[in-house]
């Protein structure tokens, strides 16, 4: 089916139906994003057209559960943009290890890719055990996902070097174990996350931080939501503290953007005000 056979109308009666009867609220997503999503998942689904697939949204649980993935899937990897991850070692790790508890909140982490990779950082950095990981997102997939460490072997070589490309010292394969296909991360990694479903869009501030991330997420909202979500982080964030965003993301023209200075030309934004 081609994306251009769904309609706006469409589109809205779905949006409408995921937030007055299950409380998922993507009024304020891009529309194009939205189509293409869905046009695909009827695709893959082999679903004849719209009306079949507003039907199991409303009588299949499980279906539901499946949607709601399909909308909020975003790609990722360890130690993405190695660059990004090399600036948070020099400048943003040494300001951390000033604290005598670290909190950071990875909004929107998808399969947990970048969860793992900051904890890695802090690892080798000494840092680990006295700071705590807050992995949130709106698809509930990704909690288990984060919980159970597990990712794909055929990745890590990729990974390792982003890593090394990140200024990570160590052997890359020291922080997993090679079981049947997958890489499982070391348990003491795990230790330091709390994996939460959590919505941008609806939920309020949970803690105060002095890092957070929240790459690639925002692309998929208009501006209307994403200066709701960069009010969120602001109220989320300490005073000199560090927000993390992908690389097609700018905090410069959002209300909040007096508040905040970036550094050294990257998607790193710190919290001056």
């Amino acid at each position: 089916m081609e994306e251009t056979l769904i309609k706006d109308e469409e589109i809205e009666l779905l949006i409408n139906e995921l937030a007055q009867h299950y409380g998922y609220d993507f009024t304020n997503y891009a529309r194009a994003s939205l189509k293409r999503r869905i046009g695909r998942l009827l695709v893959i689904d082999r679903i004849p057209g719209f009306a079949e697939l507003f039907y199991r949204v409303k009588n299949d649980e499980n279906y539901l559960t499946h949607i709601i993935e399909s909308l909020t899937v975003n790609v990722t990897e360890m130690f993405r943009d190695p660059a990004v991850f090399k600036i948070i070692r020099k400048e943003v790790l040494p300001v951390l290890a000033t604290h005598p508890f670290i909190r950071i909140w990875h909004a929107g982490c998808a399969s947990g890719e970048e969860v793992y990779s900051m904890a890695m950082m802090l690892d080798e950095a000494n840092l680990l055990n006295k700071s705590l990981i807050y992995a949130t997102d709106l698809n509930p997939s990704v909690i288990e996902n984060i919980q159970k460490g597990i990712f794909p072997m055929n990745r890590m070589q990729q990974y390792s070097e982003n890593y090394i490309a990140s200024g990570g010292k160590k052997d890359f394969s020291s922080f997993y174990t090679a079981q049947y296909g997958w890489a499982k991360f070391n348990q003491r990694l795990k230790q330091k996350m709390i994996a939460a479903m959590h919505n941008l869009v609806s939920d309020r501030s949970f803690n105060e931080f002095q890092l957070i991330f929240c790459r690639n997420v925002l692309i998929y909202f208009d501006k209307i939501l994403q200066d709701k979500v960069f009010h969120l982080f602001d109220d989320s964030l300490e005073k000199l503290g560090f927000l993390v965003l992908g690389s097609k993301e700018n905090l410069r023209f959002s209300p909040v953007a007096k508040k905040f200075a970036q550094i050294q030309n990257e998607k790193i934004w710190r919290k001056i005000q």
